[in-house]
């Protein structure tokens, strides 16, 4: 038996329903996936925070890197969005380091993206 053709995260294309968290498909290559339309909405949607600093290294983040974004950059993003608003920011800004579960390659990747959004170069 054929199963749906999955996206980026698993989830079935647009038609089908999704249970739980999106999540990457195993079986897929993430560093040079690029993300269906559908999941990038999804993931823009659940990167909306509560606090403005946050939502300006986000948006910034979002405007350089949209088109060329990941799979494994997208599931750094979902566990940074796991975390409370401010101590988000306190990875962003670079007051603490990630550690723990933090503590991986995706979201490594995606932090040192998002904290150089902002500098010149």
């Amino acid at each position: 038996m054929n199963s749906p053709p999955r996206s980026a995260f698993g989830a079935p294309p647009q038609g089908g329903a999704a249970a739980g968290p999106a999540k990457p498909d195993p079986g897929r290559p993430l560093a040079n996936c690029t993300l269906e339309v559908a999941d990038l909405n999804r993931l823009k949607w659940r990167c909306r925070r509560g606090l403005l600093e946050n939502d300006l290294f986000i948006e910034r983040f979002f405007q350089r890197h949209e088109a060329t974004l990941s799979a494994s950059q997208a599931a750094g993003l979902q566990i940074l969005m796991e975390l409370d608003d401010n101590d988000l920011l306190d990875l962003l800004l670079a007051r603490r380091e990630p550690t723990d579960h933090l503590d991986c390659a995706d979201v490594r990747d995606v932090l040192a993206l998002m904290r150089t959004e902002g500098r010149p170069t």
